[in-house]
């Protein structure tokens, strides 16, 4: 599960590092399998033009892979810099799937059956049941594009990749 420290602002690279020092001395990597620090380039206007920058998405927090246990509490709590979990009192709590997804942390791999020009059903939403062929499909954001025909007109609909599904012929 993924968890996440609170850190002093500007130390989460310096706690990111400890952790994993600590996870080796401590020969505790089955425990802890990742510490992350979300990232996120931007391009900011400057007097000299445009200039593309790695900045935090959340600053002053850093994200922690592991298997919650005092020992794992313990490593994590106690090195410097962090000032606890986020978590009501001493209990953290785990993200969950759609909060990791939502911000990129995991890529999941994803498997579609159907490539761009396949006929395929939409399975779910406000047009089940309704055919399409597919126009493109964007990985990177889990969405497909399905022109189907609404009204006699070829209407494009962005979709979830797990809303649609091949129709074998």
């Amino acid at each position: 599960m993924w968890y996440v420290a609170h850190t002093y602002s500007g130390y989460e690279n310096t706690v990111k590092a400890s952790i994993e020092k600590a996870i080796e001395n401590r020969n505790m990597t089955d425990l802890i399998h990742e510490v992350s620090i979300p990232m996120e380039t931007v391009t900011e206007i400057t007097d000299n033009g445009p200039k593309t920058v790695e900045r935090k998405v959340f600053p002053g927090y850093v994200l922690v892979k592991m298997v919650m246990t005092d020992d794992t509490w313990h490593l994590v709590r106690n090195v410097r810099g962090v000032t606890g979990f986020v978590g009501s009192g001493n209990k953290p709590i785990p993200l969950t799937e759609d909060e990791i997804a939502a911000m990129g942390v995991e890529k999941r791999e994803v498997v579609v059956g159907y490539e761009v020009g396949d006929n395929v059903k939409i399975t779910d939403g406000a047009l089940e049941s309704f055919l399409g062929v597919v126009e493109e499909i964007d990985l990177d954001h889990s969405k497909v594009r399905v022109v189907v025909s609404m009204f006699g007109r070829e209407t494009p609909v962005e979709l979830d990749l797990d809303q649609v599904e091949l129709i074998q012929p």
